[in-house]
């Protein structure tokens, strides 16, 4: 686990790994690229469209589509994470006694093209549809150059996370 430093010096429950597997991460890339039928324009919550707010291309990964061959590289990727998952846990013993497990449900594999954002404050957990998140996680397939708008912001604890190729966040969905 890497510590993420916020000006506060506060706990936040959040865990950061790198994951070095430059090569996992430049074949999920090419399966974006490759599979542009899938793209469409990120939404925010319930579905919405609002460039103000969310300006992304995504392709959305159900959980039964990890089932064909053609996803394989989403079950490596999710094996990374499970790992990072269970040193959180180790890191969080209260998380190992009250959690025995989570589901994945569909996730997002984003692009985010200069001048591109997710600019709201949010929450993972904001209504009935997603009220079943416990954890978000967030996993950088490629550096950013450090600028004031290159970083994911987490306001509540004035944290900026640059993004690097294989850095990996978990933190709380609320």
């Amino acid at each position: 686990m890497i510590r993420l430093e916020n000006k506060q010096d506060q706990i936040n429950f959040m865990g950061s790994w790198n994951i070095s597997n430059d090569k996992l991460f430049d074949d999920l890339i090419d399966y974006f690229e490759k599979n542009s039928h899938l793209q469409k324009q990120g939404m925010t919550g319930g579905g919405a469209i609002n460039l103000n707010n969310k300006k992304t291309t995504d392709i959305t990964i159900d959980p039964i589509d990890l089932e064909n061959s053609n996803y394989s590289i989403f079950n490596a990727y999710l094996s990374e994470l499970f790992s990072c998952f269970n040193d959180y846990k180790e890191q969080w013993p209260f998380i190992k006694e009250k959690f025995k497990s989570v589901d994945i449900p569909s996730f997002n594999l984003q692009r985010y093209l200069p001048g591109d954002h997710f600019s709201k404050i949010h929450t993972e957990r904001s209504s009935r549809v997603n009220m079943h998140r416990i954890f978000a996680w967030m996993t950088y397939l490629n550096d950013v150059e450090e600028t004031a708008n290159g970083c994911t912001h987490f306001t509540h604890y004035d944290l900026k996370i640059r993004p690097e190729k294989g850095k990996t966040i978990i933190w709380p969905a609320e």
